[in-house]
């Protein structure tokens, strides 16, 4: 049995690198990939400590992340569009023009 810290470290990291990515990134694309890699460190979390006890809520809990994962990323991939058919770009600083 793998020690539920090594899973811990590899959830923090993803974690850490999703949050680097949505601090530093312009790109909206970029920015819905980072919180996808956040989400999947939840997952991770998630997953590790329902093996850990035993029991499978936590993978209950799983599903239910990977779906709101697909509900984001489906409306991510409208806002984006309309980025890019208004600024022929998906760059989110020009998006503060797009405000009222």
């Amino acid at each position: 049995m793998v020690p539920a810290q090594y899973y811990l470290v590899l959830s923090a990291a993803v974690f850490c690198i999703g949050i680097f990515g949505l601090l530093t990134r312009r790109n909206a694309l970029l920015f819905l990939m980072s919180v996808e890699l956040m989400l999947n460190a939840a997952n991770i979390n998630l997953v590790a400590f329902s093996y850990y006890w035993g029991n499978v809520t936590g993978q209950t809990f799983g599903l239910f992340v990977l779906a709101l994962a697909a509900a984001e990323v489906a409306v991510g991939i409208g806002i984006i569009l309309t980025l890019y058919r208004n600024f022929d770009d998906v760059d989110v600083m020009q998006a503060t023009t797009m405000r009222w």
